[in-house]
């Protein structure tokens, strides 16, 4: 959640960010902050930015306006500009209307607020290369929160993050695999998260102790969450289990090649680093991921510069260090040949008839059959 603030603007607030149930639960708490205790029912002055069309979204900015421009009666006031959906690249938003009241704000905003008048405005669709918000992101004490992007490398970090705080507040201790697990059910959507932490609450009830088992028991199990069992399957050497989700994400609709590519190729494929990296540099067996990231960082550039990397070019160590708890499991040899199915298996399902759920329950058996 990237912050930008300005000292000198203590009496402008901004809110924004495409994930749009922590951006209104941010704004209403801020909201109850920033309202003046001494000012009774004429400190608050919602005004409902979410307009129909663009004439009505471009009147609710011009009522912010009037608002910013009234007095208070005593005890100053602030004036929110709640859920505004004028400011992303919509049909609305591109509208010369609400561009023309949206300049109007800016020109307000610029000359200065009354020092007793405090403006808040949110929103969940931002156009960052307006100049309104440009103005803002320069003015105004701005808290940007966007959702995570599960398919970037890394997220799963900052929603382990998030879920680790949010179930401290709550007094909820998850065991780490159930940490893991829950973070990869939930994918880092903070709506989806903040459900599935209030039925865990109740469930726990005294204990206030999450396995993976309760986990697995109360959140649904989406198609990331079943991508994200068939690795835990493999890593477990769980061989029916394994089996019974290949053929779930199959009935599910899911391409074999995809299920190949996301699910079966990566585990083996990380498998293989973690175990290479234990082995060439003596690193001991984890029993949770951060320690192994820990240890992988430690280690000489001339040591890791094969390992995958995020879009700012540091180490995606997260699932290397997932990997590294079941590595003990396989033979290096084992995994090199898994590696081989896989290029095998791809060829077969792009280029020949045989049914693509043999094609995978082969690869599958091959790499556990063993063990």
């Amino acid at each position: 959640m990237p912050k930008a603030k300005t000292a000198s603007a203590t009496n402008l607030h901004a809110v924004v960010g495409s994930d749009e149930s922590e951006v209104k639960r941010v704004a209403t708490e801020l909201a109850a902050k920033l309202t003046p205790p001494d000012a009774g029912d004429f400190g608050l002055e919602v005004i409902d930015g979410c307009g129909d069309n663009a004439e009505q979204s471009a009147s609710r900015v011009r009522a912010a306006i009037e608002a910013l421009q009234t007095l208070p009666f005593f005890g100053g006031k602030l004036v929110w500009l709640k859920n505004a959906n004028c400011l992303g690249d919509t049909v609305i938003g591109r509208s010369a209307s609400v561009q023309g009241a949206l300049e109007e704000l800016g020109e307000v905003l610029e000359a200065g607020l009354a020092p007793d008048i405090t403006f808040l405005i949110s929103a969940s669709e931002v156009d960052k290369r307006r100049s309104f918000y440009k103005a803002l992101s320069k003015r105004a004490e701005l808290e940007v929160i966007d959702k995570l992007d599960a398919s970037r490398s890394g997220w799963e970090e900052e929603a382990t993050e998030i879920v680790r705080s949010r179930a401290k507040a709550r007094g909820l201790q998850f065991q780490e695999e159930a940490l893991d697990l829950f973070v990869l059910l939930t994918g880092g959507d903070t709506r989806q998260i903040e459900n599935e932490l209030e039925k865990i609450d109740l469930y726990v009830a005294e204990s206030r102790r999450v396995t993976a088992d309760e986990v697995r028991t109360l959140v649904p199990l989406s198609r990331a969450g079943v991508i994200f069992e068939l690795g835990n399957a493999l890593a477990g050497c769980d061989l029916n289990r394994a089996l019974g989700l290949v053929r779930s994400l199959l009935d599910q609709g899911e391409s074999a090649i995809g299920i190949l590519l996301v699910a079966i190729l990566p585990t083996v494929r990380n498998l293989l680093l973690a175990k290479d990296l234990m082995e060439r540099h003596r690193l001991s067996r984890p029993s949770a991921p951060f320690p192994f990231i820990s240890a992988i960082n430690r280690l000489p550039p001339s040591a890791t510069e094969h390992l995958p990397r995020k879009k700012d070019g540091t180490l995606n160590a997260y699932a290397l260090g997932i990997a590294a708890m079941s590595a003990h499991r396989f033979e290096t040899a084992q995994l090199m040949a898994g590696l081989e199915a896989c290029l095998d298996a791809n060829v077969q399902i792009v280029s020949s008839q045989l049914d693509h759920e043999l094609i995978l329950t082969e690869i599958v058996v091959k790499l556990l059959a063993c063990r």
